[in-house]
């Protein structure tokens, strides 16, 4: 399944009164598919950021959570077409736009972009610690393995959630603390949703990218540097040879 407990919200808010109270009225539909019998819906009534009363598809009801609320949601269930207009609000407004969702956005995938890269540890501890960072991915649910020449790696492991970029994609950071033996192959391992296979990522205990363009911008000064001193001494030495001396009386 593509995504479970997602919701669906429309927010009407009105404001009353010289003094700003506020009046909130929120529609949510929350569902783990497109099937009817998985959707719930909820509409809230808020006085001054303070629930008031809610209908739940799932009660059939009003309940009410304060005083005031109590008495409006006895008012409601009292009647009828209130009550017909909210349960018929499950297929008619939540149905209608999670069909539309499903249809546009959660059934697509988005593959994760794989970063592999070294990180100083804080001292006194693990000499060596590696992050395997996962980009730009949908759906949120992912899996990160690491793995030494070919066995899977369980201490030393530690990962963030899931963290949401705020555009539908997702991202998540692993990390490993490890002491690197000789001749041994660190490789990480992302498992999701998007990728017919595995995305496997191998370590290389070379000079990051990084360092090697610092390393490349500074052998390029040092040869231009040599070149620009040797071509200030050979016209020197020939601006020097190309002189007559006249001699003084």
């Amino acid at each position: 399944m593509a995504s479970s407990f997602l919701g669906f919200t429309l927010l009407f808010i009105g404001l009353y009164g010289a003094e700003g109270f506020r009046n909130l009225y929120l529609s949510r539909c929350v569902f783990n598919s497109s099937d009817l019998k998985d959707i719930e819906y909820i509409y809230s009534t808020y006085y001054n950021k303070v629930e008031l009363a809610r209908f739940s598809s799932s009660v059939g009801k009003f309940v009410g959570y304060t005083v005031y609320g109590m008495k409006q949601a006895e008012h409601w269930n009292s009647d009828p077409s209130v009550l017909a207009q909210r349960s018929h609000s499950k297929e008619r407004y939540c149905k209608h736009n999670i069909d539309n969702w499903y249809s546009n956005i959660l059934t697509k995938t988005a593959k994760p972009h794989v970063k592999l890269s070294s990180e100083t540890p804080p001292a006194g501890q693990h000499p060596t610690r590696l992050v395997c960072s996962a980009y730009n991915f949908f759906p949120k649910e992912i899996h990160v393995t690491w793995y030494s020449d070919g066995k899977e790696i369980t201490s030393g492991v530690s990962s963030t959630e899931e963290q949401a970029d705020g555009d539908w994609y997702y991202q998540i950071h692993s990390h490993l603390e490890y002491t690197p033996r000789s001749g041994e192959k660190i490789t990480c391992v992302v498992d999701h949703a998007s990728l017919e296979n595995s995305l496997i990522t191998n370590w290389d205990p070379s000079l990051p990218e990084s360092e090697k363009n610092k390393i490349a911008i500074g052998a390029s000064g040092l040869i231009l540097g040599v070149i620009l001193s040797l071509a200030g001494f050979i016209y020197y030495k020939r601006k020097h040879r190309g002189r007559i001396l006249v001699p003084s009386n």
